[in-house]
């Protein structure tokens, strides 16, 4: 999800205690936890139990030993994803432990199911060394259509991610990073167009070094933004040439500069992208940025500068937060059933650059439509229309669901990693 500032932990624990409670209660009763197994055969009968379990069911285990496609005919697995994480980036607690992050885990898997109709089995894996997290994920990866990585710590999840993606045919998918990355894509072209300006020329300030900054980075130049023109911040500063000790993936963002701070990459910038912590981003800072700028400022809950004293500071600004109460929430939920549910339906061995530009056009493109008025009415407003205070889709918008996988499924078919394309699918 996206990122939470680093003083989370003290947030979380003045909450109040209704709140509290009320967090506690939802997830106690009437019985612990937010998922459950639903038998999808009948079971009301002997016959019926001879087929679901012995002798019956050897038959469907011989036609998968002869052929392991045929798992995708007689299981779940076509429609199933493992949520999986370490714990040791759990919200923004920290390393909280596996175990600790199953609520989190059960969470998504509740959005998963809510949105796109996609069966989860969540899975804690205590693994302080990440070829063991690699070689568990790898060895029960069989079972499953598709693997979502979560609340994994920067710079592990990269190298997993892409161990796992490696080693497996099927969708792997660190969705604090690309989900994220994603949703802010669709975003910031939509915010372009607002501003009449265009991805290639914008210079970019990116605040957060970790998944969701790297992501969100790489995506927009796979998009066409220029490598030149970014500007990568961390606690230390602009990624310039004379920094030591940089990761490889800092290192890859590493630009020819005299600029040091974040005061010095705002200055005429035209797209901030904040996925760090609060109130990071001044005033000053902000009226230093060129004209007609763009802000994404997203982390949770206090952004790096809220929307009351950025719309006081700037006048022709677009803004978005990552949260619900502020128009414009970049929200991975418009992101991560949709394109599991795109890449399940054409068994895509992996989940690949074009489906990710697909997903984020798609959104985009739904962005600017209008939008119906009982679902504008949910969100409180009479009418939706495409402008400064709506750039991205609302999460109940019941048109995600056919338009997002679609777009997803084709990109996997035109880039050739789908097994079967979507008439096979849909018939």
């Amino acid at each position: 999800m996206l990122p939470r500032p680093f003083n989370q932990p003290l947030l979380i624990t003045a909450m109040p205690e209704k709140l509290r409670k009320a967090a506690l209660d939802y997830h106690e009763f009437p019985k612990p936890g937010k998922i459950a197994i639903e038998i999808s055969k009948a079971t009301s009968s002997p016959e019926d139990l001879s087929l679901a379990y012995t002798p019956g069911v050897a038959i469907p285990v011989l036609e998968i030993k002869n052929n392991p496609e045929n798992a995708y005919r007689y299981t779940s697995k076509g429609n199933l994803v493992a949520v999986i994480t370490d714990g040791t980036a759990v919200l923004g607690l920290g390393n909280t432990g596996a175990l600790a992050g199953k609520p989190v885990m059960e969470g998504k898997a509740v959005l998963f199911k809510r949105f796109a109709d996609v069966d989860v089995f969540d899975i804690e894996v205590d693994a302080e060394n990440p070829d063991d997290f690699i070689d568990t994920v790898a060895r029960i990866a069989s079972g499953f259509g598709g693997i979502n990585l979560e609340d994994i710590a920067a710079p592990h999840c990269f190298y997993i991610e892409e161990e796992l993606k490696r080693r497996l045919d099927i969708p792997v998918f660190h969705d604090d990073q690309h989900g994220t990355a994603i949703i802010i894509a669709a975003g910031i072209l939509n915010a372009l167009e607002l501003q009449e300006k265009t991805l290639a020329d914008a210079k970019i300030v990116c605040l957060g070094a970790g998944a969701a900054g790297v992501a969100s980075m790489n995506l927009l130049m796979e998009m066409g933004a220029q490598r030149d023109n970014i500007y990568m911040v961390d606690r230390q500063g602009i990624m310039h040439h004379k920094r030591e000790n940089l990761t490889p993936t800092k290192q890859a963002f590493v630009i020819n500069t005299e600029k040091r701070t974040l005061a010095d990459a705002c200055e005429d910038a035209d797209i901030f992208i904040g996925v760090s912590g609060p109130d990071l981003l001044s005033s000053d800072m902000l009226l230093s940025m060129a004209p007609r700028p763009i802000v994404f400022a997203l982390s949770n809950p206090i952004p790096e500068i809220l929307p009351e004293i950025a719309h006081l500071s700037r006048s022709d600004l677009v803004m978005a937060t990552g949260r619900s109460d502020y128009p414009n929430q970049v929200n991975n939920v418009l992101g991560f059933p949709y394109i599991f549910r795109g890449a399940l339906d054409v068994r895509a061995s992996t989940i690949n650059t074009e489906m990710n530009i697909a997903a984020a056009r798609a959104l985009a493109e739904l962005g600017k439509q209008p939008v119906p008025p009982e679902m504008a009415k949910i969100y409180g407003h009479d009418s939706l229309e495409f402008g400064p205070d709506h750039i991205i889709p609302k999460p109940f918008d019941p048109r995600l669901r056919e338009i997002v996988p679609k777009a997803v499924s084709q990109a996997a078919i035109d880039s050739g990693v789908a097994r079967l394309d979507l008439v096979d699918w849909k018939g």
